[in-house]
């Protein structure tokens, strides 16, 4: 349904998956990769947001590098460069508000894993574009890089599994109680009997169809009601 498209990334070029809806124009969404890179997962979300009436782009955070391998993925989130990797972020969205097929002045984020923290952070760098974001099994993992909470001005709607040793119940409640005592709206949904990464169906030892369609029918309303 998509194809990989190009754009400016501060001075230099970013790459994307871009799928559009059959419509021809829809509110845009930037969905950010799990920490295997922009795979055929992560190319299926923006196909079916497209399948739901919205315009959205995945940017290419590894730049073309994909691995299945858990330690090869640990090591690529580890090397990622996150100012490099939020400067394609940026990249992306300033690229979709501007693009012809988006019909809204602001996007809706949501990414994965380490794609759901990026996510967070990228709704404080571009707080006037970045209208809702939904992070799934993400918090916050870069010490070194931290987030400036007082610039997010979107609203939060957060998906997490039951049992999760990356984003602990314990992790996600410090992160809502952290995002609301900055004055934040946030919405945390967790989900019974689910593992980390439960939304993956390339992944069935922690696929939970049953939470898969329940977690994205709520992000698609919440993005309905605030992307425009």
């Amino acid at each position: 349904m998509g194809e990989m498209v190009s754009f400016a990334s501060n001075g230099g070029d970013g790459q994307g998956y871009l799928a559009l809806p059959a419509t021809g124009s829809g509110p845009g969404v930037v969905v950010i990769q799990e920490w295997w890179g922009l795979n055929d997962q992560i190319r299926e979300v923006c196909d079916r947001f497209a399948s739901e009436g919205f315009s959205a782009l995945a940017p290419d955070l590894y730049r073309g590098e994909v691995t299945s391998e858990p330690d090869e993925a640990g090591k690529l989130m580890m090397s990622l460069n996150v100012e490099r990797a939020a400067k394609d972020m940026v990249g992306a969205v300033d690229f979709l508000v501007g693009h012809p097929s988006v019909s809204s002045s602001g996007v809706g984020v949501t990414g994965y894993c380490m794609g759901g923290a990026l996510a967070l952070r990228l709704a404080t760098m571009r707080p006037e574009t970045v209208r809702a974001v939904a992070p799934y099994y993400g918090v916050i993992g870069w010490p070194q890089a931290p987030v400036d909470w007082s610039a997010l001005s979107c609203p939060v709607q957060g998906h997490y599994a039951e049992q999760d040793d990356f984003a602990s119940p314990e992790a996600v409640a410090a992160l809502a109680d952290e995002l609301r005592s900055h004055g934040k709206q946030v919405e945390i949904f967790t989900y019974a009997g689910t593992e980390h990464a439960f939304t993956n169906h390339h992944r069935p030892e922690v696929h939970h169809d049953e939470a898969t369609e329940q977690a994205f029918t709520r992000t698609v309303a919440f993005f309905r009601a605030e992307v425009r």
